[in-house]
């Protein structure tokens, strides 16, 4: 698993076995013909899914997934479907954070509007890759600063600039969902797109209105609120932003 550049992106019934077994987690999943999973929304930086739960707070452990094939997922373990995970987003491979983990079942972040949207896929099942990612990327939007983690050790730190106060940089627990070679604007080489999206506008040039992290031209941005929500980076924090593996999670406060 690597965050590797991938292409340019113009920018941007279950029968239940009682008390005991769904506390558990080991409820079988709702089965879903491929003529419904076609049926069921993308689960994508383009989707919306008004109705999917919220990131519930659980602690994550690290551990990342990548769906083999378009996987549902469904609103709680043992659950309903409410979409589909696909094998990759805007052209990188799909990796997400799991939240939390219920026997065969694990709650993971999702790359959908509303920001911070989590469900649920069922593990047990070869069509899904499993790896660890122990790297975490802190962002302090009063203090202007991005920290990286790994394994809870600082590895390094760079004074950022984030978003106006009118077009502010969502906040909560983010993952960078691609990395992407930038060939339409030249404001930065690579771009690494989050899964969050601006409250404030529907759209970055023709985009779902993704928030990413990027460089700038020069360094006027350094420590103020320029931007209409994405974080800007010097390049030398890029370089070690880009290493990061997708999936890894960006804690916005």
């Amino acid at each position: 698993m690597a965050a590797v550049a991938a292409t340019s992106l113009a920018f941007l019934t279950v029968a239940c076995g009682g008390e005991e077994e769904a506390a558990g987690g080991d409820v079988a999943p709702v089965a879903v013909s491929q003529e419904d999973l076609t049926k069921l929304p993308d689960a994508t930086t383009y989707g919306d899914l008004p109705n999917a739960a919220k990131d519930s707070g659980g602690e994550s452990t690290g551990k990342v997934l990548h769906p083999k094939k378009d996987l549902v997922v469904y609103n709680e373990a043992g659950g309903e479907p409410i979409a589909k995970l696909p094998t990759t987003q805007v052209g990188s491979p799909t990796w997400v954070p799991v939240i939390a983990e219920k026997g065969e079942w694990a709650e993971i972040l999702l790359p959908t509007r509303p920001n911070a949207a989590s469900g649920w896929i069922h593990t047990g099942t070869d069509e899904v890759e499993a790896a660890q990612n122990d790297f975490v990327v802190n962002i302090d939007r009063d203090d202007f600063q991005l920290e990286i983690t790994k394994n809870g050790e600082s590895i390094g730190s760079w004074t950022i600039g984030t978003g106006k106060k009118e077009y502010p940089t969502p906040k909560g627990r983010a993952y960078i969902i691609a990395s992407i070679e930038e060939t339409v604007n030249d404001y930065s080489p690579i771009v690494l797109p989050l899964s969050f999206h601006s409250d404030s506008h529907e759209t970055f040039g023709g985009g779902p209105g993704t928030v990413g992290i990027h460089t700038w031209p020069d360094d006027s941005f350094v420590g103020k609120e320029t931007s209409d929500g994405c974080i800007r980076v010097t390049k030398e924090a890029l370089d070690e932003l880009v290493k990061l593996p997708l999936g890894t999670i960006v804690n916005i406060v």
